[in-house]
């Protein structure tokens, strides 16, 4: 059983250019992302992933279903309602850390339930939930500009899930990390993601970690942006990173790169070694 949650349709968006011409950065886009369910019924959430060269428009269509931006034709959709600006039911994580700089780890994961008329009595169990489920024991007053990039993402996947958001949107939240961490905020989304069963879509241009993380594996190419290929991943839950050196892995790796080298246009993506 499933329930389309996110529904991309006919999506154009384009941009002012120099010398007054406009640039196309997402042409006629469409997608459904679903919800999974158990058979007793249970929501699994769905993990998709946006994946294609940089500069062709991911970015844009995240912001788009964010409600940040908005398209110069076509629609979307969320639980079947129009998008017309940001929601609840939508949080977003940024590849840039976005944490406020003047309130301790702990504020800032409550700061979305404070006002939201969450008061601290309420909020408190829930904040110390999430600061346990993201290992940021022991760091509860600590600041932002005092941990590392990996730990203030952490803080950032907090924030977001503790508006319980049905849809979590992620811009290569771990674009600037290195390879080591990197690996570790992937298990640990994974874990996390897989007790709130909510649904991600994922932007990234890395091969490896697309297929790490994905249920599905959406194919855009390069600018204008439009998606190409709709993949789905054969790997099981819960996902160890050993899955990386099987031969089925690799093999999706080549499947995924032929794809991306049969999209029009040219662009980069990352294969992690």
């Amino acid at each position: 059983m499933n329930k389309t949650k996110i529904s991309v349709r006919n999506l154009s968006r384009s941009f002012a250019g120099p010398n007054g011409s406009r640039i196309e950065a997402l042409h006629n886009v469409s997608f459904e992302v679903a919800d999974a369910f158990s058979p007793d019924g249970r929501n699994l959430g769905e993990f998709s992933v946006l994946l294609g060269p940089s500069g062709c428009g991911k970015s844009t269509l995240l912001r788009m279903i964010a409600g940040l931006d908005h398209p110069d034709t076509g629609e979307i959709l969320v639980d079947g309602k129009p998008v017309g600006g940001p929601g609840r039911d939508r949080g977003m994580v940024f590849q840039k850390y976005t944490s406020f700089p003047w309130l301790t780890v702990a504020d800032n994961i409550a700061y979305g339930p404070r006002i939201n008329g969450v008061s601290a009595a309420e909020s408190g169990p829930l904040v110390a939930h999430l600061i346990e489920a993201v290992g940021l024991d022991g760091f509860e007053k600590s600041y932002p500009d005092t941990l590392s990039g990996g730990m203030q993402q952490r803080v950032a996947i907090a924030r977001t899930l503790a508006n319980h958001p049905q849809v979590i949107l992620m811009d290569e939240p771990f674009g600037a990390l290195d390879a080591q961490t990197r690996g570790d905020m992937q298990q640990l989304l994974l874990r996390v993601w897989e007790e709130t069963a909510s649904t991600i879509l994922f932007v990234t241009h890395d091969v490896d970690e697309a297929i790490f993380l994905a249920d599905r594996i959406f194919i855009l190419s390069a600018r204008p942006g439009t998606i190409v290929e709709d993949i789905p991943v054969p790997f099981g839950r819960p996902r160890a990173p050993d899955i990386r050196q099987a031969e089925q892995f690799h093999e999706m790796q080549h499947h995924v790169l032929a794809c991306l080298r049969r999209a029009p246009g040219t662009g980069q993506v990352r294969v992690s070694i």
